[in-house]
């Protein structure tokens, strides 16, 4: 693992220093805020006591709300990417700043406060002289924890497209690279212990500063050997400063590289392998084509809950989406969709949402029903009949989106009577390795899962012809195609090109054979003639 690991970040080095930098550029962003913020209003409340419990209240109340779920809340307002993530890891951060701001301005010995006042100073004097000062080693302390978590945080922020190390982790989770998840852990996990050991160094220094002066006096007049020692602190100083410098400037040069212009298409995809694979075909056809740059998120967790809204607000220019998920999901219609339904569907995308469909790969990745092989022999499955009559015993793993869609288990339970005895919710990427470790009896698989070839699992058949087609095709916003005309050329390149063989060997090749996506793609337009 450790070999695969070392080649992957030799290999791959340019791709994890950029996601390196942004993840410098979102946490240090939000570091940075959370320290103003929190600093703020630990001294506010320390200043305003009856102020404290109800502030305090707030502060840890909004720090149990679970990210996902704060996500949520926020992407409607701040939309798909970067503020979205600053803005939740800045509020999450804020409990240990503003707590131990309080603590630290609140603990000062009243003695020193009251000899301070008799020496005429004012509120102002003595909160910058005396107070801030002598709190400094907690608040410091508050500032290296908020830190450290900040950092590790960070990386759930691959999950609405804001970048980092994230995205390592999660596409290593989606693709099954281990070495790529490992990658991204690890990468992160450097980035906090380094930012941690800085801001150790400047406690320690505040701490020493408060000493009184015949203490220091007395440590800085010793042996050689203090004096080495001496030494060494103010290089190790030195070098904390640099490596300090280098990290903001990183943050800063990819915050400000970041983002795209006129000539910029913003491209999102779903956390799945073959979105991953669509996405870079896209890369490679228009930055080859035309003199367009692509911005490519990829992965965007939730799928097409949080891309179709960012696309909306204009974050994502065009998407990889099915037509089956645009009927029901986007336009929430609740009966079936078929194709003979396509131009109503596209002429309702570009009146009601702006947007509308260039380009249809050709497959047709529909929802199918999986079992392991040791349920199928047990209870004799092969149709969806079959395993409605035994549901109520068994345990459903799926996208928790597949539970409240007409398309999905609620269209089952209509269908087919299919009551399963328990569900869990899990990310698309986890299912194939729930069901071989038994932890679910049935899934939801995806007809062109480069998994649903194992033979540790039995794809049943749709007796009944429950789910609707699901051909993909390109989701595009109006005003970019009016924008950069040349880009519907380049997406009509793909029309059809794609079969559901296709795309079932490509998916195969990453999530099996270890390939990357872009590999795969490229060597798939190169066989089609368009590099």
């Amino acid at each position: 693992m450790l070999s695969s690991l070392f080649q992957l970040l030799i290999e791959k080095r340019a791709w994890f220093f950029d996601l390196f930098l942004q993840h410098i550029d979102i946490s240090f962003i939000s570091i940075a805020l959370a320290v103003l913020i929190g600093l703020s209003l630990g001294i506010a409340i320390a200043q305003w006591r009856r102020g404290a419990k109800p502030v305090l209240a707030l502060v840890n109340f909004v720090y149990t709300i679970p990210s996902i779920a704060l996500f949520g809340f926020l992407i409607p307002v701040t939309g798909i990417g970067d503020l979205t993530a600053i803005v939740a890891l800045t509020v999450y951060a804020l409990l240990p700043m503003v707590r131990n701001t309080y603590t630290g301005l609140t603990t000062i010995d009243p003695a020193i406060i009251e000899a301070a006042r008799g020496m005429g100073s004012t509120d102002r004097q003595l909160l910058y002289r005396i107070e801030l000062p002598l709190a400094a080693p907690i608040i410091m302390s508050g500032i290296r924890n908020m830190a450290t978590m900040t950092i590790a945080l960070t990386g759930i922020a691959s999950f609405i497209g804001a970048g980092g190390l994230g995205v390592a982790i999660y596409r290593g989770i989606t693709t099954g690279n281990e070495a790529m998840t490992l990658a991204g852990s690890v990468l992160i996990a450097l980035l906090a212990i380094v930012v941690d050991l800085l801001l150790g160094l400047a406690e320690k220094s505040t701490r020493r500063h408060l000493e009184p002066s015949s203490a220091r006096r007395r440590k800085h007049a010793g042996t050689q050997k203090g004096a080495g020692q001496g030494f060494r602190r103010r290089t190790g100083a030195v070098v904390a400063a640099g490596a300090a410098v280098v990290l903001i400037a990183g943050g800063a040069f990819a915050f400000a590289n970041r983002g795209g212009g006129d000539d910029v298409v913003n491209i999102a995809t779903k956390p799945m392998t073959e979105q991953y694979i669509l996405g870079e075909m896209l890369n490679t056809l228009i930055e080859h084509d035309t003199d367009l740059s692509v911005e490519l998120t990829q992965g965007v967790g939730g799928g097409t809950s949080n891309i179709e809204p960012g696309m909306e607000k204009g974050d994502f220019d065009l998407y990889p989406e099915y037509t089956g998920t645009g009927w029901n999901a986007v336009l929430k219609h609740e009966g079936t969709y078929d194709e003979s339904m396509f131009d109503t569907m596209r002429q309702e995308y570009e009146s009601q949402l702006g947007l509308t469909w260039v380009g249809m790969y050709g497959f047709n990745n529909t929802y199918g029903l999986a079992v392991s092989k040791d349920v199928a022999e047990r209870y004799d499955l092969r149709t969806y009949s079959d395993l409605a009559e035994v549901a109520g015993g068994l345990a459903l793993g799926a996208e928790p989106d597949f539970y409240d869609r007409q398309d999905g288990y609620l269209g089952l339970q209509a269908a087919y009577g299919m009551d399963f005895g328990s569900t869990r919710d899990m990310d698309i990427s986890l299912k194939y390795q729930a069901l071989f470790e038994n932890k679910v009896d049935a899934i939801v698989v995806s007809t062109t899962d480069g998994k649903v070839a194992d033979d540790r699992l039995v794809v049943l058949e749709d007796d009944q012809h429950f789910y609707p087609s699901y051909l993909c095709g390109n989701v595009v916003r109006q005003d970019t195609l009016e924008k950069h005309p040349e880009l519907r050329d380049e997406l009509l390149k793909l029309q059809g090109a794609i079969t559901d063989t296709d795309m079932a060997r490509m998916n195969n090749a990453v999530e099996t054979q270890g390939q990357e996506p872009k590999a795969v793609a490229d060597a798939f337009l190169a066989e089609k003639g368009l590099m």
